[in-house]
């Protein structure tokens, strides 16, 4: 049984079709980039995703379970216990020191415990930086931080929407080899990205154009390395 399955999705906004009848299946451990022009649905595809939005028509299948019928209070629980989300704006608070902020989602998990948001610090590389504020922070160690703080409830799966998008090269390449060590351990990562060196790094990788899936890129290479140069198949 796979991880993630969609079925037949669609989300339809009066005449648009953001998804138009989107059928997809990520196995557990699988580390898979989404990627698309602007308008293609890809945002529309992460919500869905990670349970902050409702398809029109299909199926959602998390572990086996339909969460598209789910209730709007069960899919936070949802959400909460099985996704680990990332985005491109960092949403720290800006009062709260790095392993704060990263306690802060496990106030919503469980209780908070600075032992484990240290832990969960230190897999970022940031364990020195923990009680540094955000704007003390480069905008690659404050990523860093929100991906301490997506780990630190252990989620089935990380989904990450345009995490370099905010970075230069340098700290781009410090999250992506991140994320290549996080599948190592065995996380399942889906990264939504428009940017082609991010995307094919992955093991796989799906091309929304007009809310459908029109390709489906295998890495034969894949090694979880990002390459800087002008050669990619996008």
């Amino acid at each position: 049984m796979s991880l993630l399955e969609l079925k037949n999705i669609y989300k339809i906004y009066g005449e648009l079709h953001a998804l138009d009848d989107v059928s997809l299946k990520v196995e557990k451990g699988e580390w898979v980039s989404i990627m698309g022009p602007s308008g293609s649905g890809k945002s529309t595809m992460m919500n869905i995703i990670g349970c902050m939005d409702k398809p029109s028509k299909g199926q959602v299948l998390i572990d086996g379970v339909d969460v598209s019928k789910e209730s709007k209070k069960n899919l936070t629980n949802i959400r909460r216990d099985k996704i680990g989300l990332i985005f491109q704006q960092f949403h720290l608070v800006n009062y709260l020191t790095a392993v704060e902020n990263v306690m802060l989602a496990q106030y919503y998990h469980s209780m908070p415990d600075e032992k484990e948001a240290m832990e969960a610090l230190e897999r970022v590389g940031l364990a020195d930086r923990a009680k540094h504020l955000p704007r003390q922070l480069s905008g690659g160690e404050q990523q860093r931080v929100c991906v301490a703080r997506a780990l630190i409830n252990y989620p089935e799966i990380i989904l990450a929407d345009e995490p370099t998008g905010n970075l230069d090269e340098k700290n781009e390449e410090i999250v992506v080899d991140l994320f290549h060590k996080l599948h190592d351990d065995g996380t399942t990562l889906i990264v939504v990205t428009h940017d082609p060196e991010v995307a094919e790094v992955a093991q796989r990788t799906l091309v929304l154009r007009d809310g459908k899936l029109s390709k489906e890129i295998v890495n034969e290479n894949f090694t979880g390395k990002i390459r800087f140069d002008d050669q990619n198949p996008f």
